[in-house]
């Protein structure tokens, strides 16, 4: 059911409703969406945010990872969402390479996000090295909203899907990476696989919001992939996913049976099919039947039902 707010009410989520939250100690909900039925039911369902994140590259692509997703993927997919939601606030994320070369590159493809994909908002991976391009992008009058901890389009920098922030030095800059992309512009920050204590510092330390994933309960909101949440994603789900449904094997369950009722032909079923009226029928029998009867010179039937 759809939370009471204003947001749920109707009126559309902003950079100053999320801001709103912040202040006032309540939550801030995102979760991913990438086609137009998905984002319909986030939509009435009264999540404030919808990511139409680069993951779908191998949520729904079947990628390994992040990096081979592109502008014109992400803008297929934004246009998609668009059209099914119209209350949350919509952020797109900046696939690799689209604004690590420079911030005019990244000024440009943030507005192809915008104008081409209809999205409110933009999201983009890295600290300090990026505070160029946030600010570029800002100031054509475009929200941005950073990432930090692990960031996926760095994975092979990482060394792989690990936590990020652990010692005490890499905590010190993740959080001084934060305070760089707040002053830089960044109206929002997400958190992704920070030790719980770590995001908890970084929440307390700025003026705009925090959104979680596997990074605990201290951040002013959370966000996970929605394929991860409802159980549709197979090769693994991370640790710090709650899964609300099991719909992979749900639908491995609807398509097993459906197969086996046509092979069985159960289906389809006379509910399930379209009939004539009674004499129609009748007559377009009786003139197969004339048509099928009647013979030509060469002696072989010359109707159009042969």
């Amino acid at each position: 059911m759809a939370s009471s707010d204003s947001a749920s009410a109707g009126k559309k989520v902003t950079t100053l409703t999320l801001q709103s939250k912040k202040t006032r100690g309540e939550p801030i909900t995102f979760l991913t969406g990438y086609d137009y039925a998905t984002a319909v039911a986030l939509d009435r369902s009264g999540i404030d945010g919808i990511l139409v994140g680069d993951s779908l590259g191998m949520v729904v692509l079947g990628y390994d990872n992040t990096l081979p997703v592109t502008l014109e993927d992400m803008i297929h997919h934004c246009r998609a969402v668009a059209r099914g939601a119209r209350r949350a606030q919509l952020v797109a994320d900046l696939p690799f390479m689209t604004y690590q070369g420079s911030p005019m590159e990244a000024l440009r493809n943030a507005g192809s996000l915008m104008k081409k994909g209809r999205m409110d908002a933009v999201k983009l991976e890295g600290g300090r090295e990026r505070a160029a391009a946030v600010k570029a992008i800002v100031s054509a009058g475009i929200p941005v909203m950073g990432h930090l901890g692990l960031t996926p389009q760095s994975v092979h920098q990482l060394g792989g899907w690990r936590v990020q922030g652990k010692t005490a030095a890499a905590a010190r800059r993740l959080i001084e990476d934060a305070l760089i992309l707040e002053d830089a512009g960044c109206y929002a920050v997400v958190l992704e696989a920070v030790p719980a204590e770590l995001a908890g510092l970084v929440t307390r330390r700025l003026a705009i919001p925090t959104i979680g994933i596997g990074a605990g309960a201290a951040c002013d909101g959370q966000v996970l992939v929605v394929h991860d949440l409802l159980g549709l994603f197979d090769r693994f789900t991370p640790g710090f996913v709650k899964k609300y449904a099991d719909l992979f094997s749900e639908m491995e369950r609807a398509f097993t049976e459906y197969i086996g009722d046509v092979k069985e032909r159960r289906f389809p079923a006379a509910e399930h099919c379209h009939t004539m009226d009674p004499q129609e029928y009748r007559d377009l029998v009786r003139e197969i039947e004339m048509l099928e009867s009647e013979t030509g010179p060469d002696g072989n039937v010359s109707g159009r039902f042969h």
